[in-house]
């Protein structure tokens, strides 16, 4: 993969909390449109991989390029005015507000002009939103609310999508609707770092593959390639 071609490099990247090793030496790249799922074990890494590209922690060594610029060192808002966004493990809506006010809020950020544009684009992308715009974003289904949270990323067309567990105890057809989120993006050309549970779809999804253990990356490759015994091996049991 060229450096046209990719679109995130990590190299070599340490993070601590304090005296613990979170991540030692951890390497990955992400080609510009595609998926790259990043799979481990409970505590290996991989949130502290997604915290530390968007800028939410910063690494004691290494670099972090994204779309051709260091952002190493870089503030969460400026990586996410790029076009990196995260989100982050668990619903980020704003609970007492409305649907339609989420949704607003997020493209506040958006030219003015762009606004209404971006609203609308929300609601085509999952029309049950459209249905539910003036309830409360705290009385939706954790599953709904996932769809609200992954709405307000989607709406200020993000150039690289980090989706970390967005499936965690949402119910199956909660979890179809998300899959389907991430695919219209995906085909809109935005890359993704998929951080997910289901092990097997997440490989179905995507195109690249890391495995992480112990903060390492220990295995990378095309997801067609993840085969059984790469699972076993690395992930043991959560590969089930």
């Amino acid at each position: 993969m060229t450096s046209n071609d990719t679109i995130l490099q990590v190299k070599e990247v340490e993070v601590r909390y304090g005296v613990a090793l979170a991540l030692s030496r951890f390497s990955l790249s992400v080609g510009r449109g595609r998926v790259l799922a990043l799979l481990g074990p409970n505590g290996a890494g991989k949130s502290t991989v997604a915290r530390t590209v968007s800028g939410l922690i910063h690494a004691r060594s290494g670099s972090i390029t994204f779309d051709g610029q260091d952002i190493t060192r870089k503030r969460p808002d400026d990586i996410r005015r790029r076009g990196l966004l995260h989100l982050p493990e668990g619903r980020g809506v704003f609970t007492g507000l409305t649907v339609s006010e989420n949704l607003r809020m997020a493209a506040a950020t958006l030219p003015r002009a762009e606004r209404n544009a971006a609203i609308d684009k929300g609601y085509g992308i999952f029309p049950v939103l459209g249905q539910r715009r003036r309830q409360l974003a705290g009385t939706l289904s954790g599953g709904e609310q996932q769809i609200v949270s992954l709405a307000r990323t989607l709406i200020l067309d993000p150039k690289l999508l980090i989706a970390d567990e967005m499936s965690l105890g949402l119910a199956p057809l909660m979890v179809d609707a998300v899959f389907e989120g991430l695919a219209k993006a995906r085909d809109a050309g935005v890359a993704i770092v998929l951080i997910e549970q289901f092990v097997h779809r997440a490989l179905a999804f995507a195109d690249d593959c890391v495995v992480v253990s112990r903060g390492q990356s220990v295995w990378s490759g095309p997801a067609k390639d993840a085969k059984d015994e790469v699972l076993r091996r690395y992930l043991g049991s959560a590969a089930a």
